[in-house]
């Protein structure tokens, strides 16, 4: 981690927000810093989808409705992240279109680079087959890790028409490849028709516990959280958000949606309670602005990236 003084965002009230720099909160680029504690990198990759796509325009989307952010200080989670750590844009990941297992391989290779450089990976997707290449980068730095995985969907199953690795099967994968540790994962927000009864069955045996949508109503935030942290015990967290974990109404623009989802502020309350100490690597993914309108679902996608860096900077306050 650098000890030197953050530089920070551009200054909203010297340069206005629709203007100035397009990376990430308007934050510098990688190239700018000589270390960094957190990087925010794209990867512009939907060739996994299994019904919509467009999540390879998510990165810049998410970028540009994050100069509607007025990053300075955090008052939900009582910090000034950006002057706390030192955040980069570290631009986007060059994913072969074309080819699954090629880009996976281009995004590890990507997450290494940082995580040698001693900072923590916040990746901006794509679709959340993105999400097997930063967790065999993490877990090989970390060893096996906690998921906590916020989406309407297990993403445990095993293929898609003879294809193994997309963007509903990634989490199978991980837990073949022993990227996760044992019974210490949690899905969050899960709602929706399966395939089958037995998904349910395949994904206890992965060593998941699933919190589904309506049971934020039954049981409430505190409890959920509470839950879901003591399952994580001190294991490394990787944090994958599918930004379909909200409903429609929050989140129109995604590529599987499914009706019965979260809202905006449950979604905000279960990732500030997380704890920041054990976070060493996060996703956004699944925004497909195509199907966005207003920029809502890119703007909760931009909050939530937001979020994640405040806590990442409360876990270095606490150091």
């Amino acid at each position: 981690m650098t000890d030197q003084t953050p530089l920070g965002p551009v200054d909203g009230t010297k340069v206005p927000r629709f203007a100035g720099s397009a990376t990430f909160a308007r934050l510098p680029r990688i190239d700018e810093v000589s270390s960094f504690d957190v990087a925010l990198l794209g990867a512009p990759f939907d060739g996994g989808v299994s019904f919509r796509p467009g999540a390879r325009f998510g990165p810049s989307s998410i970028r540009q409705a994050s100069r509607h952010l007025r990053p300075a200080y955090n008052p939900a989670q009582d910090v000034s992240p950006y002057a706390v750590i030192q955040a980069v844009d570290a631009g986007d990941v060059p994913c072969n279109p074309f080819d699954i297992d090629h880009a996976l391989q281009q995004i590890d290779d990507g997450v290494s680079e940082l995580l040698a450089a001693g900072g923590r990976p916040v990746l901006l997707g794509g679709d959340h087959t993105i999400a097997l290449g930063g967790l065999r980068a993490v877990a090989r730095r970390h060893g096996p890790v906690a998921l906590v995985h916020f989406d309407a969907h297990l993403d445990t199953w095993n293929s898609y028409f003879g294809a193994d690795r997309t963007h509903g099967t990634i989490f199978r994968r991980a837990h073949e490849e022993g990227l996760l540790a044992g019974a210490v994962s949690s899905h969050v927000g899960i709602r929706g028709p399966l395939y089958a009864a037995h998904d349910l069955v395949d994904d206890a045996s992965f060593g998941f516990e699933i919190v589904r949508a309506l049971d934020i109503d039954r049981r409430g935030i505190d409890e959920i959280v509470d839950g879901v942290r003591r399952r994580t015990n001190d294991a490394p967290i990787y944090l994958s958000i599918d930004i379909d974990v909200l409903d429609p109404a929050f989140a129109p623009g995604t590529g599987t949606p499914e009706m019965g989802g979260l809202t905006s502020r449950e979604l905000l309350a279960l990732v500030r309670a997380l704890p920041p100490d054990q976070i060493v690597a996060a996703d956004l993914v699944e925004v497909s602005p195509p199907y966005d309108h207003a920029e809502i679902t890119s703007l909760a996608a931009a909050t939530l990236g937001y979020e994640i860096t405040s806590l990442m900077a409360r876990a270095r306050g606490d150091a």
